[in-house]
């Protein structure tokens, strides 16, 4: 896996940027209490190795080995979003077991954080996910492609008609 400073700083300036409001990020908050216990929970979502067992657009993870991240590592990922395949690049920014994970993606389409949350409510666990994201690179590739795409749907026009 290459986690490249560039990318690094890209990931970061994003995430600071999001935080300030310069970035327009969208985001998805999402609830559930789990009848285990918070160590079980915390241990299986801060694998990112595992996270194809239960996400529906993960493909698949590289650590490097499956293990509990700490702050500071990196990792890749496969995901599906809008029927395109994407390599994702991960840090991971809070790794604070039992309560609390969150990393900060960046890739070709998608950049943004994702910070798990978790506490104990009885026996079992209270757990938060928050997505937070930009898809201002996919739009400004769209919007470039949508531009190509019509010139040359009416250079294919003239052609058709002024050849016959």
């Amino acid at each position: 896996m290459q986690f490249t400073k560039p990318r690094t700083l890209l990931g970061t300036l994003f995430v600071f940027l999001a935080g300030v409001g310069a970035v327009k990020a969208d985001q998805n908050v999402n609830e559930v209490e789990i009848n285990a216990p918070i160590d079980k929970v915390y241990v299986y979502v801060s694998q990112p190795d595992r996270w194809h067992e239960w996400h529906p657009a993960s493909l698949s993870a590289s650590t490097g080995e499956v293990k509990v991240l700490k702050a500071g590592d990196t990792f890749s990922e496969k995901i599906r979003i809008y029927g395109q395949e994407t390599e994702m690049n991960y840090k991971v920014v809070i790794a604070s077991p039992p309560n609390e994970f969150k990393t900060a993606f960046t890739s070709p389409l998608i950049d943004g954080t994702i910070h798990y949350q978790l506490e104990t409510r009885g026996t079992g666990t209270y757990f938060k996910r928050t997505l937070e994201y930009s898809l201002d690179k996919y739009m400004a590739t769209m919007q470039a492609g949508m531009k190509k795409m019509s010139v040359v749907a009416l250079e294919n026009l003239k052609g058709k008609l002024e050849s016959k």
